[in-house]
């Protein structure tokens, strides 16, 4: 076998989901693993079939014993509520990182537990900066001296505010503490898996203008220590470098050491869409380049082979702690080392064996890394190189591209493959015909056209690399990010060997302090960056829904008989074409949603301290009803890296397979309303966007750009919608406000066969009551609904008494964040709900939940009731009587 470590690695991948799925006790994954080695050691010499079904079960249960062995248990608890400040103490073991906007540390306060502290810094130069905006021009002199001197005291009191703590140090700290909580969707990112992953099982906000108490003495590893004052001397540096540029120090930090928390989302965006974004981050790649640098420079010292591999990997290990010991980085590093043994032993290193190797030791130290998005997608982009890329072009175009070393040696063609040699003389033929012309020298002519065949060859080499990547990494992109790029066949062959070139002169000018280097590294990210900006502008918005199970199974079953064919001139070109096909099918996606026809479907989605909604027709189409967001207060901070229409809502529609949405609703401008929906646009395309009074310019803006028409939607407006009736009930077309707010919202009821749905945004008392008013003008029944969504996340000042007299609902959802600081739902709502025998659904306690209704009978669902099966879809329910 080419390659034997592949189908260990096959067992022992087996073996972790085997014991994920069957949850094996370690005792119990044991013995087996145990009576396997016995049966192969006792089967050595007598039966080479039963040594090698031995020897495959054991690996199997190594796998099944690694993963039980290393299986969390449950998570450490702190006797505190959810507003509760208490006092922590513990060991700082990630030093401080600061944003703009605040600063934030890891405290261990156990062994195996630790918070992720926060501070916010800016809020008061926030609130002058609001003020700075709403000052009058009658005075400009001396309102900017005012001004600046208001600048100044705020500094002063953010570097008050700022402590700096160091790995090693013990501090006390006054803190709000919660653990962390998923947005409780189907499709939802694990982020508190992704926390308990390096141990951090709570975040905790300090209070206002309080101070970190330093303890005395010491604690943590003293190499740790070491290797994180060497990071911060390189932050340091970098600041230094490019002072007074916030993108170009945020993205160094980010490309050279793997520091983040300078970075924002939007800097980064078009290098997601263009699929290049695996350049940017800390990845194996820059382990390579660095690597080979260094490489470079000892064999140009004269030092030997041996010891050059062995310092090469001892920086590459440095390096990956240094940047934060960061999964590709120690993959990478590993590898490095496999290759260093390899060759200190005289062994030829064959990149599949190696993976494998790697593979095999890093999932027995961490079985959990098998689910890990980042450990997926380095290593399939590996192995897509080796097992696919590799093998073809050795059988097509890298023998003529290495067949033009030496050119113009004749004695050299009898050696060679037939094919290669031939090329060699029709190359030869080439240049002599070129030297009769022009009468230029042959041997100029001989060059000047291997160069140039070289350079197109590698260019083509390149360009079937990245396909071949994009192809294999085709499933997991589809299911983690839901984008296949198209336009990064081209941008990888510009932008990755940019900031590649980028990491070496990066370093240099760290080392050295030298800003001319700075200059120029900062000068290829910034030609990075409008590569990808280019390309990103003709990038089609295609986003790929989760794909259905056995297309998914039968996409990785072609893509390894692709592998084991790609050496056989037939199978070769069949299985490509299997490949191929079921790669566009992947991308067409002809399958329908998952949606349930002949129903009206009401689904709040879990988006936290906001609203969205999925409203599902009886006929089938399909309206999102606000994409939630993150609320801004009207100051001006920089925008979150949390998109929660991109990161929350569309997840959730891709995992029922909806890729297109005919209808989007903003009910107001406020962020926690409209913040998502713009992605929600970009995602989904709908036809319309309705609105209420005093939209917000931008996504209006956005609408057009977009080709989507907005529709201006005002009470008295009645009409059929795909099965079903919706009434607008509010903004009255003679509304207007001086600013945006609650009373904006856009409130409708829909009504099928028997039953309705009343939704009603952020409404207020104020509207509530003129609904009142138009109800006893005439319109006896217009408020009456079966199922409520409850105004403004169940504050106070919605649903006054007599309005949810009016309506009798028997059921009430209210959309609110979990132990939100506004208090929603305000108890008094609550109370009233109950006392009216109201079903409630609350997203901060049930996740997601959904009604649906045949137009007789209403049936329920909501995320808690499946928390043992988070990724499924509901295609179950439960029926309220009613």
């Amino acid at each position: 076998m080419r390659d034997p470590l592949i189908l260990p690695l096959f067992a022992v991948v087996c073996g972790i989901l085997l014991g994920r799925a069957l949850g094996f006790s370690r005792l119990d994954a044991a013995w087996p693993w145990v009576a396997f080695l016995v049966l192969a050691a006792l089967a050595a010499r007598r039966s080479r079939w039963l040594r090698c079904i031995s020897v495959t079960l054991a690996l199997l249960f190594t796998g099944v014993v690694a993963e039980t062995w290393h299986r969390p248990g449950p998570p450490p608890e702190i006797d505190a509520g959810l507003h509760e400040t208490v006092l922590l103490a513990g060991c700082v073991v990630e030093p401080s990182a600061f944003s703009s906007e605040r600063e934030q540390f890891t405290v261990e306060l156990d062994q195996g537990a630790r918070a992720r502290v926060s501070l916010a810094l800016d809020d008061d130069h926030s609130a002058l900066e609001d003020e700075r905006s709403a000052i009058d021009d009658d005075h400009p002199a001396l309102e900017d001296e005012r001004f600046a001197l208001e600048h100044e005291r705020f500094a002063l009191e953010h570097e008050r505010l700022a402590q700096h703590f160091d790995y090693g140090q013990r501090v006390e700290v006054e803190a709000r503490v919660r653990p962390p909580r998923n947005f409780r969707n189907p499709g939802s990112f694990d982020y508190a898996g992704y926390l308990a992953q390096q141990k951090i099982f709570w975040t905790a906000t300090m209070t206002r203008g309080s101070q970190a108490k330093v303890l005395a003495g010491r604690c943590g590893s003293p190499a740790m220590a070491a290797i994180f004052a060497l990071r911060q001397a390189a932050l340091d540096r970098i600041e230094k470098l490019y002072a007074c540029d916030e993108y170009t120090t945020g993205m160094m930090e980010a490309v050279l050491i793997g520091e983040t928390s300078k970075l924002e989302k939007i800097w980064t965006v078009n290098f997601r869409r263009t699929g290049t974004f695996h350049a940017l981050v800390i990845s194996g790649a820059h382990v390579v380049v660095l690597a080979a640098a260094l490489m470079f420079l000892l064999r140009v010292c004269a030092v030997p082979e041996i010891p050059a591999l062995t310092v090469t990997a001892g920086a590459a290990w440095l390096y990956a702690l240094v940047s934060g010991f960061s999964p590709p980085v120690a993959r990478a590093a590993a590898g490095f080392t496999m290759y260093l043994i390899a060759r200190f032993f005289f062994r030829r290193g064959r990149v599949m064996n190696l993976l494998a190797a790697v593979a095999i030791a890093y999932l027995l130290w961490d079985p959990a890394k098998l689910l890990d998005a980042s450990f997926q997608l380095s290593f399939l982009s590996v192995a897509a190189i080796g097992a696919l890329a590799a093998p073809l072009l050795e059988r097509t175009f890298a023998p003529l591209s290495r067949g033009l070393h030496g050119i113009a040696s004749v004695d050299a063609d009898p050696h060679l493959e037939p094919r290669v040699a031939q090329f060699r003389v029709e190359v030869r033929l080439a240049a002599e015909t070129v030297h009769h012309w022009t009468r230029l020298p042959l041997r100029w002519m001989l060059e000047a056209l291997a160069w140039m065949l070289r350079a197109a060859l590698f260019a083509f080499e390149m360009a079937v690399i990245s396909t071949v990547i994009q192809i294999g990494l085709a499933l997991p992109m589809a299911e983690y990010f839901h984008r296949i790029s198209f336009t990064g066949l081209t941008a990888n062959l510009i932008i990755v060997p940019l900031l590649e070139a980028a990491v070496p002169i990066g370093f240099f000018a760290i080392f050295s302090g030298w800003r001319w280097a700075a200059a120029v590294a900062g000068w290829l990210l910034k030609i990075a960056a409008r590569t990808a900006d280019w390309h990103a502008r003709i990038e089609p918005s295609w986003r790929v829904a989760d794909p259905p199970l056995g297309l998914a199974l039968g996409f990785t079953v072609a893509l390894i008989a692709f592998a084991l064919l790609v050496r056989h001139r037939r199978g070769r070109w069949l299985s490509a074409a299997v490949v191929l096909a079921l790669f566009v099918l992947l991308l067409w996606q002809p399958w329908p949603a998952k949606v349930t026809p002949g129903t009206l479907e009401l689904t709040a989605i879990d988006v936290g301290q906001g609203d969205s909604l999925l409203v599902v027709f009886p006929e089938g189409r399909r309206m999102v009803i606000d994409g939630g967001g993150v609320l801004q207060f009207g100051r001006r901070q920089r925008k979150p890296n949390l998109d929660t229409g991109e990161d929350v809502v569309s997840p959730y529609l891709w995992s029922r397979q909806i890729r297109r949405i005919d209808v989007v609703v903003a009910t107001h401008a406020h962020e926690d309303h409209s913040g998502g929906v713009a992605a929600l646009m970009e995602n989904f395309r709908p036809r319309e966007l309705w609105v209420g009074a005093n939209p917000a310019p931008a996504l209006i803006e956005r609408a057009g750009q977009l080709h989507i028409r907005a529709l201006a939607m005002h009470s008295s407006t009645s009409f059929d919608f795909s099965g079903a009736r919706i009434e607008v009930l509010s903004p009255p077309a003679d509304y207007a406000s001086k600013t945006p707010g609650n009373n904006d919202s856009l409130a409708f009821r829909i009504a099928y066969g028997a039953r309705s749905f009343l939704l009603t945004g952020d409404m207020e008392r104020p509207m509530e009551q003129r609904l009142l008013d138009d109800q006893r003008l005439g319109h006896p029944d217009v408020l009456h609904a079966d199922v409520l969504k409850v105004g403004h996340h169940g504050s106070k000042t919605s649903t006054t008494e007599p309005f949810l007299e009016a309506i009798s609902p028997a059921v009430a959802i209210i959309s609110a964040g979990y132990g939100n600081s506004f208090g929603h739902p305000h108890h008094d709502i609550v109370a009233r709900l109950v006392e009216r025998h109201a079903a409630i659904l609350r997203t901060d306690l049930d996740g997601l939940v959904t009604i649906r209704t045949d137009g007789r009978g209403l049936t329920l669902d909501r995320m808690s009731w499946h928390e043992a099966s988070p990724g499924i879809a509901f295609d179950w329910a439960m029926t309220a009587g009613r």
